[in-house]
């Protein structure tokens, strides 16, 4: 059974977790089926991405006995196969939160349920996090002796104070979505997340998206860049848009009081 269902309507990408009966625990083939899908939504026409896994939870983390199995069964040489860099800047259980930094237009996650380890790092790769009041959130690493290493420690100096990330890290508990919310983990609560976050990439399709595409870009470089680096980026982004045919549509139907269209 697929792990990942992709499905496509109104330039919107729908990429769904489809492992619920396993609250959509990380085994290695999902982790190839994220991977998939992420490269695929990225060359794909999408304006707007919403990720969301089915069932009572967005994602509880790793599946252990799955990859304990493996490496049981496997003769797997641990620090060769973390240390390879084999997407990017990334190790393969990076990528799996990084790509969807990497794809190009924005990522909106739907959330409810348990939203642990490895998924939360997932949910953190998006742009913007909707949770059901409900979800429960945490870095669970540490409750297996582990360090958080799929990214987390990439994405959560952007969203959290540093005692807020140490805090998260050392005790592994796990924290509910109002404080997630008031900490930074969370964009905003919703009743029903998948409505919300719909409602959001609708409002995105509608944008321009060589816009929305190079405003990803600059949101990117002005999180880590200098001021200097920011500045020029800002300069360099809004020259490849101005003036050119979205652009210009986006002017002339705001005039004529429609909505713009873009091919």
């Amino acid at each position: 059974m697929a792990r990942v269902s992709v499905e496509y309507q109104d330039h919107i990408a729908r990429v769904t977790l489809t492992r619920g009966d396993k609250m959509n625990a990380l085994d290695d083939e999902m982790v190839e089926a994220i991977l998939d899908a992420g490269a695929e939504v990225a060359e794909s026409g999408a304006r707007a991405v919403v990720l969301s896994g089915e069932g009572k939870s967005f994602c509880a983390g790793l599946d252990m006995a799955s990859f304990a199995k493996m490496a049981q069964m496997i003769d797997v040489d641990v620090e060769a196969w973390l240390m390879e860099r084999t997407y990017h800047d990334a190790n393969a259980m990076q990528e799996v939160a990084m790509i969807w930094r990497r794809v190009p237009v924005p990522v909106i996650a739907a959330l409810q349920g348990a939203v642990f380890g490895g998924g939360l790092q997932i949910a953190l790769g998006a742009d913007i996090r909707i949770a059901e009041p409900e979800t429960k959130f945490a870095v669970m690493e540490m409750k297996w002796g582990l360090v958080p290493d799929m990214g987390g420690m990439a994405l959560l100096p952007q969203l959290v104070r540093s005692d807020v990330l140490r805090l998260l890290t050392y005790t592994a508990t796990p924290v509910a979505a109002a404080q997630a919310e008031r900490w930074g983990l969370v964009t905003e609560l919703a009743a029903d997340p998948m409505a919300r976050a719909m409602e959001i990439a609708t409002q995105i399709s509608g944008q321009s998206p060589a816009a929305i595409r190079a405003a990803k870009r600059l949101i990117g470089v002005a999180e880590s860049a200098t001021q200097e680096e920011v500045l020029l980026e800002e300069s360099r982004e809004q020259a490849g848009v101005l003036g050119k045919s979205e652009q210009m549509e986006v002017v002339m139907a705001r005039m004529q009081g429609r909505k713009p269209e873009f091919k």
